[in-house]
């Protein structure tokens, strides 16, 4: 069995309506699709981890009359929102793929900030063959990043956990400038300032590569 982690990006800068409302919003913001699926009468129902202003969720979801049903939960600037929505494009697009194609996705899928726009970083399944021809099935104004690809190892998810280009960037700066001694030796803002990056995407940038170093050691602990 074969994996491709890829980031997505749109050509209009979003996946879908209730992606679009959050990015209106400096308060809030999606971090990850827990799960999708769809149920009757052309519907879908996601799981969206959100961090910020939960209230501030609530309203967007509210506002939004893409948002059928929905319901927030959580506390302390974190939570997950429960959103059933109308099947529309892209999202139609990616569910036929993912039938016709027999592909399965390791769940949850990220949103990550690329020099381009924000996108969607999604690990796929199946046969190389699978995997090939779900590639050239994407529609037109999806651009895919490719970021690993190889034999799926279940006692550790995708092989080992790895950083993307970009993580592996800013790791590299970050260890070459004290980031990591203690105490530290720089800071974040400094670290944005560098690759004139935004010192919010420069933080979310350092917790994900933390995240992922932390799985790396713990896989080999097993």
């Amino acid at each position: 069995m074969r994996y491709a982690t890829m980031v997505l990006t749109w050509a209009d800068g979003r996946l879908n309506a209730i992606d679009d409302h959050f990015g209106r919003s400096d308060a809030v913001e999606i971090e990850t699709i827990r799960y999708l699926n769809p149920i009757h009468e052309q519907r879908y129902v996601e799981l969206l981890e959100l961090r910020g202003d939960l209230e501030q969720a609530r309203a967007l979801l509210a506002d939004s009359p893409e948002a059928l049903e929905y319901d927030v939960a959580g506390t302390d600037g974190r939570g997950v929102a429960y959103v059933q929505c109308q099947i529309v494009e892209p999202v139609d697009d990616l569910l036929s793929i993912l039938r016709e194609h027999e592909i399965v996705l390791d769940w949850p899928m990220a949103y990550v900030d690329t020099d381009a726009a924000r996108g969607l970083e999604v690990t796929a399944l199946g046969t190389s063959r699978a995997l090939q021809r779900a590639a050239a099935a994407l529609p037109e104004g999806i651009d895919v990043d490719l970021q690993r690809l190889g034999e799926y190892d279940p006692s550790g998810g995708s092989s080992a956990p790895t950083l993307t280009a970009r993580q592996q960037e800013l790791f590299e700066l970050a260890v070459s400038e004290g980031y990591y001694e203690v105490p530290r030796e720089t800071t974040h803002r400094e670290l944005a300032a560098k690759l004139d990056l935004a010192p919010g995407t420069v933080s979310e940038h350092l917790q994900r590569i933390d995240a992922t170093l932390a799985a790396r050691y713990a896989s080999t602990m097993r």
